[in-house]
């Protein structure tokens, strides 16, 4: 990777510097006094936590104040963002958040980028005032959060539904009529509902042929059996996986 000349890597710099076009960074004689500053801070007794269950708190506020302050310092002549969200991923995992968490504000700066240099830049103007930045990372932290319990969840019922399926199939070697009706309604998983005039164009294209090579009877037959089976329901031309069947399998969610 190419540098502009008077960046060195690894050391801070000695030049002036203006981040994104939108506020200029401390004066390049202050960075390292400044960085000391910034780590006998983030290490002494401000961020430590009165009790254990505000560990994982204490340390989104830190992290995000480390990612802050390196950023108004912008103490090398590049690299200054990644070193603020390195700092920022260090400090979350090292206090036990797992590491697709601790990825989270890192992944919400980069998808609102403009409204992250906007809200670096009123705190800055601001005097120091941290809390709308703070409050602006948090939230992206708590969506961040809602999405990957979402997903897990979303995985947890399809794991649940393929393990039901296959249960209602219990031969060791099911006949191939059984193993088509049963990859059928797999293959139907992917829908909350499909018109079965489309379901052939859908389904994987191993499983298509096999209908298309046996006319249009066998796919009516094959969901209606399902259906008597409980798997799918069919009305008005449609079908629709009956996956709510395996809710009881799942953790119980706790409701605020």
């Amino acid at each position: 990777m190419e540098h502009e000349e008077d960046v060195i890597p690894g050391e801070i710099r000695e030049h002036s510097v203006v981040v994104g076009n939108v506020y200029r960074g401390a004066p390049a004689g202050e960075c390292e006094y400044l960085l000391g500053r910034l780590c006998s801070w983030l290490g002494g007794a401000d961020f430590q936590p009165p009790e254990d269950d505000l560990k994982i708190p204490f340390a989104l506020i830190r992290s995000i104040v480390a990612h802050i302050y390196i950023a108004w310092i912008h103490p090398f002549g590049d690299g200054n963002g990644r070193t603020a969200r390195l700092a920022e991923y260090g400090i979350l995992f090292g206090s036990g958040v797992p590491s697709p968490a601790a990825h989270l504000l890192s992944d919400h700066y980069n998808r609102t980028r403009s409204q992250y240099y906007r809200e670096l830049d009123r705190a800055s103007k601001s005097g120091g005032d941290l809390l709308p930045f703070i409050r602006y990372a948090v939230q992206g932290f708590l969506d961040g959060l809602r999405e990957q319990i979402d997903r897990v969840r979303r995985e947890q019922l399809d794991v649940a539904w393929e393990n039901y399926v296959h249960s209602q199939f219990t031969q060791n070697k099911p006949t191939p009529t059984q193993k088509r009706r049963r990859d059928l309604v797999l293959a139907l998983a992917n829908f909350e509902v499909i018109p079965v005039s489309v379901i052939e164009d859908e389904i994987p294209a191993v499983l298509a042929r096999e209908y298309r090579g046996a006319g249009d009877r066998m796919m009516g037959r094959d969901l209606n059996v399902l259906a008597s089976m409980g798997l799918v329901t069919r009305r008005y031309g449609q079908v629709m996986p009956n996956k709510h069947l395996i809710s009881a399998f799942l953790p119980d969610r706790v409701e605020a």
